[in-house]
Order: structure tokens, then sequence, then C-alpha cells
């Protein structure tokens, strides 16, 4: 592990060069994420696959444009298990110079896909500027975040030319939305590549639109598929209806046990960490979340405790008889999506041993379960002491103009346990480009222009003062 023999600074002239860089390039950055969010690059199977290739050539050229790198590759790696290949991904390396430390730069390609096209106000992949944001599926989550990355480069390489002696990664993968199934392989393929001193994952979000972020938990996540049945085979309500158990109310009962009245998570042994939040209004809450009035938040103690610190279980999917096809039966089987958020600290393992065994031990009438299609994710919790958080908090308040709030991040991004595994010696940065109102995920997703200025600010900054630094045993 490696630490810096001097402070986390630059020269005013070269900040103020930095900064003019960044201004006059915004534009250009713009456009050129704008030719990104027309690319609809899905990682799910069911969608154009050719797409995703169309978007990271589209990044690999906008990477080997910057000039800034000694090679910029596309890649796949083989996803454990199978015979398959992972999304492409896009790997540009630039080797330190001088004694100079190494930064990686992480954010994905791929993107969500749209859901109705109809619930968007402007078509998903046509992106557009109203009101001070862009509008687009990923024009947030997370092309921005691969664009606030070249575009810090363009500005750093601009400035500094030849005196540019920092080690730049740029990763930025292909399948992030669809479970970053070769991630894991992809960094046992290339771990020399990827080796650095502080890695810089541009994919959370900030306090507001104004107030920078830095993510320093994250929860974990465990999802998994559960079917209950009762019957070996659907029998008629009106027959037997009232002296035999269909599957529907055995999920119903069954599913009810997982929380409180409150709708606090009620499985023994899911943690709850114990740390303090800032202070945050169930009116932000609302306005945030689009929560309907007369409709009250659940759980208990600070709005964003529950949030950051807390378990949340949910049910995203359900397979079931549908409204159009109900007949007067009693349905055999009924299968779900189980969705949980792991408190920082523990382990989605054990969140999920906790979970599964709740759930077997509280069955009603003895209602079969089988649990399929596992995937786990671990929680993240930062090391705040490191050196590259104070430059990139300073970083922030220098180009936000405002000081950073240290965020805690209901959402999982379990490749980051991957990269602690790998490289425990780096230091591990969660940025963002988003703000709570950007509906990443949902349709009208949307960038705010000026979070996104200050973003690119803020790391071409960082770029520019680790320059500066000389690494030490």
């Amino acid at each position: 592990m490696t630490s810096p023999s001097a402070s986390v600074t630059a020269s005013d002239d070269r900040e103020s060069a930095v900064a003019e860089a960044v201004a006059t390039g915004i534009p250009r950055a713009l456009a050129d994420l704008g030719d990104l969010v027309r690319i609809p690059g899905i990682a799910w199977p069911s969608f154009d696959q050719t797409q995703l290739e169309r978007s990271a050539a589209a990044v690999a050229r906008l990477a080997e444009e910057t000039g800034a790198f000694d090679e910029v590759r596309v890649l796949r790696a083989g996803i454990p298990g199978t015979d398959e290949k992972g999304q492409p991904a896009v790997l540009a390396t630039r080797a330190a110079r001088n004694g100079k430390p190494t930064i990686l730069l992480y954010a994905h390609h791929d993107v969500q896909p749209p859901g109705d096209d109809a619930l968007w106000e402007t078509p998903p992949f046509e992106p557009t500027v109203r009101d001070g944001r862009m509008y687009g599926r990923g024009a947030a989550d997370d092309k921005a975040g691969v664009m606030a990355h070249i575009a810090a480069i363009r500005a750093v390489g601009e400035t500094l030319a030849d005196d540019l002696d920092l080690g730049i990664t740029l990763f930025i993968e292909g399948e992030e939305e669809y479970g970053s199934r070769s991630f894991g392989q992809f960094l046992d393929d290339n771990t020399d590549a990827l080796r650095a001193d502080a890695i810089v994952v541009a994919d959370s979000g900030n306090w507001d639109s104004q107030t920078p972020g830095l993510t320093v938990s994250l929860r974990g996540a465990a999802r998994f598929t559960l079917t209950v049945r009762t019957l070996d085979h659907a029998s008629h309500s009106g027959m037997f209806g009232g002296a035999v158990p269909d599957s529907m109310m055995a999920t119903i009962r069954l599913l009810d046990t997982l929380w409180d009245e409150n709708g606090s998570v009620a499985v023994e042994g899911m943690a709850v960490r114990d740390a303090e939040t800032p202070a945050y209004t169930e009116e932000t809450l609302r306005s945030e979340a689009g929560l309907l009035d007369g409709v009250s938040p659940i759980g208990d103690g600070s709005i964003l405790s529950r949030i950051w610190n807390k378990p949340a279980i949910t049910i995203i999917g359900i397979d079931a008889t549908s409204v159009d096809a109900a007949s007067n039966t009693l349905s055999p089987s009924t299968t779900v999506v189980v969705s949980a958020r792991v408190a920082p600290g523990q382990s989605a393992e054990d969140a999920y041993a906790a979970m599964e065994a709740h759930l077997r031990a509280n069955a009603p009438f003895g209602a079969e379960l089988t649990f399929s299609d596992l995937d786990l994710g671990n929680g993240f919790l930062v090391d705040t002491a490191g050196w590259a958080v104070g430059a990139t908090r300073a970083a922030m308040k220098d180009a936000y103009g405002v000081a950073p709030v240290d965020l805690g991040v209901g959402g999982s991004i379990p490749f980051i346990a991957d990269l602690v595994e790998k490289f425990p010696g780096a230091q591990i940065l969660v940025t963002g480009v988003e703000d709570p109102h950007s509906r990443a995920h949902s349709p009208n997703e949307s960038l705010h222009l000026d979070t996104f200025r200050h973003a690119v600010g803020t790391e071409a900054l960082l770029l520019t003062r680790m320059n500066e630094v000389e690494l030490s045993s």
C-alpha cells in the first residue's frame, strides 16, 4: 500500500486553467452524452445485443480521442460456470510516470430497459433538454458517469499536456444493470492493468442538485425466487374453497410475516447498523420518492436510517393468474421474486440465511417452499481516513462551492466488494452525477446539467491535484 509524501494540491494557475478547460468543454461533453443516450445498449438477452457493441465502440472511440491513453481495448470476460462471455467493456490504460499514483475511473455504459414508452414524456432514447435537465434512458445512470470521466480527462490532458504523469485507467463496464456477471472474471483477467492507488466509482448520487455527496456506505443485496405450492393441480374454488388452502392465500400469509405492523423488517437475524444520519424531512421524502398524499412512510427511527442503515424487503415480481385470465380456481403454486437490501456490515449470505429460515419456519398450512435463482451482493463501508477521501472532499467543495455530505445509499453496488477484495490497498471513492430527482431506472430519467458540470469540475480538480502527488511505500 502506498501513501502520498506531499499534500494533494496543485498550483492556483493550473487549477484555474483546468477549470476554464472544463467550462469550455461542457457543451461538447453534453453533445457526446446525447450521442451515447441514443444507443439503446441493454444487457438483457431479450434486447438487441449489437447495440451494446455499438455503445462500447463509441466509448472506446471517445477514450482514444482524448489522446491520454497508451492503449484502449474493448474486452469481454467469461461468465463463471458457463460457456458464455460477458458483455463488452472498455479498458483504457495510461502508465504512471515519475513516481506518480494511478487512479482507476469506473462507470458503465449499459442501461436499464426503458419500460413502458407511454410513461415517458419524450422518447427514452432521444435525449431532450428542458428546464435545465437532459432526459433520456442512461442520461444519468450511468452514461453521465462515463462522460464525466471523459470530460475530466480531456480538460486535464489539454491543460497539463506533457506534464501529466498521473497513471489513469478507464474501466467502462457493459453489464452492470444485468448483474455484472463477468465482473469478477474481468478483474482476474486484467488484474495488473486495473491495479490502482485510488478507484473512483461514478455510479452514485448527491445530496441534492447543488450539494455534492461522497458515498461512504452502501447496503448489500439478496435477491431470490420463492415458489409456494399447496396443490398438485388446480381445483375448483367453489367445490373445495374453504377447506383447501390455495397457493395465493398461503403466499400472502407467508409474505406478511416479513414485516411488523410499521412496515419494518421482522426477520430475526437481519442486522441493523447504528450510525448517525443527517436531517431529512418527511416532506423531502414525499417529494423525492413520489409518495402519494395520504400514504404514510413505513419503518421507525430517522428516515435516512431506514434507507441507509436498516434492511428492507420488497416483492418485485409475481407469477400468478392474470386478471384477464382469472377463473374460479384454487391456484396450485405462486412464485414471487424477493429483493432484500442488507444493512452495511452484514454479509448478504447471512441475511439470506436468516430470510430462508424465517420463511420456512412460518410457512402456513404446511405449504411447500422452493428457493431458486439466488443472487447475493455485499454492502460497503468506506474507510474515510484515507488521503484520497480527503482529496475528493476538497475537490468537491472547490468545484461545487459547497461542502460535500457523507452519504449512505440504500441501493447496492455489489461489485465494489469485488474491488475491495481484489485490490485491498486501493482507496474506493464512490461519487456520482445523479441528484434525488434523476429517476434512475424509471420513466423520464434525467440529468441535472449543473450537477454534471460540477461533477466534471470535481474530477478534473482531483486528477490535477493527484498529478502533484509522489507516492512512497
